[in-house]
């Protein structure tokens, strides 16, 4: 087994290679084993190892910012598509936990300069670190974390959105400004951002059904209803249109309007006429008091068009009626009869 030790004048393996010669710094340390493709690995990440502890123990003593910061941007340069991508992965995410606790317990950092510099750790590399903008939030303070979003919301509105029925075009920027604005919506709960992510993508009507869905659940219904119905007017009543037409009537019931609730039943039954759909419809526009007329014009305009589902409505309504059936269903078997002659 090779192994290594860390000394004043550097790290020395059993093969007897100094691997980083008279650099004292840290980064530069890491830098010149990562350089040393002649030397093993494992003597290499012992040298890496000895340089992360180095770096925990300057940052207990109540610094190590710069040291910590240096040090990332050489592990995730070196990370980026080799071989040892995945070890050192880790590595920058225990630097990382590193550099935030040295900038908020440390002196104080300018909390722009710190937000600029890791939206660019987070897009300026093929393979990006994630960062966790909990860990930086007494750094940043309110200045720098407001300037974080404006900064990040800039450049991801800048991006083309992926329209319904489009195959997006998810190339690195996107990929990583779609990651820096995930976590930024999640760290600080605002529904705005988490709509303004996912409407970048409405390729199809369960993107539509997710943006309602957030905006449901932060009790926003009229805005909820109003992608309901730009949902169903991109999709044309397939895909997600039965979810949708049920969290929208949902939601306008909830908010007391009812006829607003009885045109989405009506116009998801108008389109896709299925005997499920006119019972949802009846029951809506039952709860309305305008049944008798929503559903005279309804199947009115669907005789010719859907008669085995109107036959099916009039067996449905005919059954287990005292007296006989109605006199609207004996009119529409009269006409499904006449048709069939």
């Amino acid at each position: 087994m090779i192994t290594g030790r860390a000394s004043g004048r550097g790290l020395v393996g059993r093969v007897g290679v100094r691997l980083d010669g008279a650099v004292d710094a840290l980064a530069g340390r890491a830098a010149a084993a990562l350089a040393r493709v002649d030397v093993p690995w494992s003597v290499r990440w012992d040298e890496l190892a000895a340089v992360v502890a180095e770096l925990s123990a300057v940052v207990r003593a109540g610094s190590g910012a710069r040291e910590a910061r240096e040090l990332v941007e050489v592990l995730v340069s070196a990370a980026q598509g080799g071989p040892r991508r995945a070890a050192l992965a880790g590595l920058v995410d225990r630097v990382l936990d590193l550099h935030a606790v040295a900038c908020g317990g440390g002196p104080p950092v300018d909390g722009r300069e710190l937000a600029a510099w890791l939206l660019w750790l987070q897009t300026g590399f093929a393979e990006p670190p994630e960062v966790r903008l909990a860990a930086y939030a007494a750094a940043l303070g309110e200045d720098g974390l407001a300037f974080y979003r404006e900064q990040a919301v800039a450049r991801f509105e800048r991006l083309p959105v992926i329209g319904f029925g489009e195959t997006g075009r998810y190339d690195r920027e996107r990929w990583a400004l779609l990651r820096v604005m995930e976590e930024l919506a999640e760290h600080t709960g605002d529904v705005d951002l988490q709509v303004v992510v996912l409407s970048k993508d409405l390729s199809s009507g369960w993107h539509y059904l997710q943006v309602a869905t957030v905006l449901r659940d932060a009790g926003r219904s009229a805005e909820a209803v109003t992608w309901v119905e730009r949902g169903l007017a991109a999709t044309g009543g397939r895909g997600a249109a039965t979810r949708l037409v049920d969290l929208g009537v949902d939601e306008c019931l909830r908010a007391g309007w009812v006829r607003r609730a009885v045109g989405l039943r009506r116009r998801a039954f108008e389109a896709h006429p299925r005997w499920e759909g006119y019972a949802r419809l009846r029951a809506v526009a039952s709860s309305a008091g305008e049944w008798p007329a929503v559903r005279d014009e309804v199947l009115t305009g669907l005789v010719g068009v859907a008669d085995e589902v109107l036959w099916q409505v009039v067996e449905a309504e005919s059954a287990g009626v005292p007296g006989g059936a109605p006199g609207w269903v004996e009119r529409l078997r009269a006409e499904l009869t006449r048709r069939q002659e």
